[in-house]
């Protein structure tokens, strides 16, 4: 049930969008696991299968997430939020990331209850907690391909390659990671 979170098409920090988009593929693998996780609980309870799902989930989301959605913070946002065209979408995303976050601390204790295979989950507000958790993530991952992410890269391509060689650094040093230009 637990697949490799953490695959993902090559990108490196030399092509941030890149790394971007493919983070949305892992955001959608991960709630994937999750729904998939809440089903399987609802029929076999809190085996060990379903412990390896929780603890897959809670790493993709308590790591690399929060990585992601600073990088949009960062990078992306502040580049469209003047734009009249894209300044509400860029606000309700950034509302978003809150409501993301406010969304998570109530799922996530439900989630490491079914890791440590506890009986202090419950299902019903583990249902409801990842339903609006996958919820807010299907319209906000939409939002930012289809409209967002496009106008961003559009703006860094008009700075030049040395905004973009900039913004993939510090996404680096954020992380740890060496920067390599391309």
């Amino acid at each position: 049930m637990a697949p490799d979170l953490f695959a993902s098409p090559s990108a490196g920090f030399d092509q941030p969008f890149a790394m971007l988009h493919a983070c949305h593929e892992r955001v959608q693998r991960s709630l994937a696991l999750l729904g998939r996780l809440v089903d399987h609980l609802h029929a076999r309870g809190a085996d060990a299968s379903a412990a390896d799902a929780a603890r897959d989930v809670l790493r993709y989301f308590d790591l690399a997430a929060p990585h992601h959605h600073e990088d949009e913070e960062r990078h992306v946002f502040p580049r469209l939020a003047q734009d009249p065209q894209l300044a509400e979408a860029v606000a309700r995303l950034r509302a978003d990331h809150l409501e993301i976050g406010r969304l998570w601390e109530a799922l996530r204790p439900q989630l490491e209850a079914v890791a440590a295979r506890s009986a202090e989950w419950d299902p019903s507000a583990l249902r409801s907690a990842a339903q609006a958790f996958i919820e807010i993530h299907d319209a906000h991952v939409a939002a930012e391909e289809n409209l967002i992410f496009p106008a961003a890269e559009d703006a860094v391509r008009r700075e030049g390659a040395q905004a973009l060689a900039a913004i993939g650094e510090e996404m680096a040093r954020r992380r740890g990671a060496r920067f390599r230009p391309a």
